[in-house]
């Protein structure tokens, strides 16, 4: 079963859908799609090329993390029960990512620390996303969940990382009124899957390279119910 995804612009009429196949990089047509693998991304070191599932860590129970990016603005982060030093690198970098991005947006472009969680293709889409909601004089406010964090593959210094988002708690506002605009659009009501592809830098520090997001009724999308 082909899975859709769709590249999420958020618009003053809410979010824009760009049907893509998951995972292929934004502008591709002529080739036939292929689903991501971490070995898309540059290979680094070969001496760092390691086990293509991460091993599990001593599990320490789950825990709830919660990130307060402005006053009534907040990330919830519900961390797996089990998650080694590279799979909480890539957590940190997806939270911080979102975290800094409404950072972005309620500072009115002032904070851009969250460009410091992302390069490449994600760089320039994280850059856009910010960029619409202040030309288009819109803001948040809410809580934004992260949860059924997963990474799915890890192949030398890439890795995918897959995670449910639920901004039903959130509320596109009107950046000058600082009310709630009439029309909310769609991803306040219901949950989607997130897809990063990732690359550990010569830091040690995990970066998003690629942002994919696949909505319900996809299949792919279906887990995020609860």
């Amino acid at each position: 079963m082909q899975v859709r995804a769709y590249r999420w612009f958020r618009t003053a009429g809410g979010r824009v859908a760009i049907a893509l196949t998951l995972l292929v990089p934004v502008g591709c047509s002529a080739p036939a799609p292929r689903p991501f693998v971490p070995s898309d991304l540059p290979a680094g070191d070969p001496s760092a090329s390691r086990r293509a599932a991460i091993a599990p860590a001593e599990p320490e129970g789950p825990r709830v993390e919660t990130v307060e990016v402005a006053p009534g603005v907040r990330v919830v982060v519900e961390w797996p029960a089990v998650a080694d030093q590279d799979t909480t690198g890539m957590i940190n970098a997806l939270r911080d990512y979102r975290a800094g991005s409404f950072k972005a947006v309620v500072t009115g472009g002032q904070d851009t620390a969250y460009l410091e969680t992302v390069q490449d293709v994600a760089s320039s889409d994280a850059y856009r996303w910010v960029r619409e909601f202040l030309e288009q004089r819109r803001s948040v406010r809410g809580t934004s969940r992260l949860y059924a964090l997963n990474v799915v593959s890890v192949t030398g210094r890439g890795a995918q990382l897959n995670g449910c988002i639920d901004e039903t708690g959130m509320r596109l506002l009107d950046s000058e009124t600082g009310k709630a605009v009439r029309r909310q659009p769609g991803w306040t009501r219901k949950p989607f899957l997130q897809v990063a592809g990732l690359r550990q830098g010569d830091d040690g520090a995990w970066r998003i390279k690629l942002l994919r997001h696949a909505e319900l009724p996809s299949e792919a999308a279906k887990g995020c119910l609860r």
